[in-house]
């Protein structure tokens, strides 16, 4: 990573490994993985099924906690974090945008979006209002009404970053946000994610099998057995591959 890059992380791991037991035998799943990920950057975690992508995400968001290891996300050593202490800080620090979109079907989008602040204990009223400012920012500020089986795919997708981005958090995590889209969809999905994210300073961490959206990374790290392979650029780990969006004018939020 260069060196101006360093200057401002917001993830920083040293050392972290995980594994799992089953039917008395123990599985490594992660291995001594360091990771240092600046602020604003965009950074994807590829690899095959079962290589450990989805576990690091997890930890990274305090979901699960590591065997070992040390992980500091804004500064903060949340691998020293009881359980109760890493729940609070996923809630108020860490924002999520999954495959499925966990979304509610019988709420609105701006009722979808409420719920995170809810969760933080923002007052209704003003619960309210961030909801709706931040559907403005990723452009559906016309659905904010709408009921979620109103919407695409797509719109669904822009209502889950909207609702990973109540609280302010410094980083977002996204597993396979675009598994679910269109080519078309995927690509403006992700162009939405990656303009706000740059614009509002925060840091994304991308679990994908899409190499359609690799051009939208800054890096990309190859995970294979637990570990980190390779680290690229965009253009290198699209070499000689065709890209799907010829022809496609991304939709922009902002």
């Amino acid at each position: 990573m260069k060196e101006s890059i360093m200057e401002d992380l917001v993830v920083r791991a040293e050392g972290l490994s995980k594994s799992y037991r089953t039917g008395g035998v123990t599985a490594p799943v992660l291995r001594d993985i360091d990771l240092a990920v600046a602020r604003g950057e965009c950074l994807f975690l590829v690899g095959p099924s079962g290589s450990g992508k989805t576990t690091l995400l997890s930890i990274l968001g305090c979901v699960l906690s590591a065997d070992s290891g040390v992980l500091q996300i804004s500064g903060a050593d949340v691998s020293s974090y009881s359980s109760t202490e890493q729940a609070r800080f996923r809630r108020e620090k860490v924002g999520f945008v999954f495959q499925k979109f966990h979304l509610f079907d019988a709420l609105s989008a701006v009722e979808n979006v409420q719920i995170a602040f809810d969760l933080l204990g923002t007052p209704k009223a003003q619960a309210r209002e961030k909801s709706l400012e931040l559907l403005t920012l990723v452009g559906l500020a016309d659905k904010a009404t709408s009921r979620v089986t109103q919407l695409s795919m797509g719109q669904r997708q822009r209502v889950a970053l909207a609702r990973a981005l109540a609280g302010d958090p410094d980083l977002i995590l996204a597993d396979e946000p675009t598994a679910s889209l269109d080519a078309e969809s995927g690509y403006n999905a992700m162009r939405v994610l990656k303009d706000l994210c740059q614009s509002l300073g925060k840091t994304v961490i991308v679990v994908t099998h899409d190499s359609r959206i690799y051009s939208m990374a800054d890096r990309i790290l190859k995970i294979a057995d637990g570990r980190v392979v390779a680290e690229q650029l965009p253009e290198q780990a699209l070499d000689g591959v065709v890209s799907p969006f010829s022809g496609i004018t991304p939709r922009r939020a902002v």
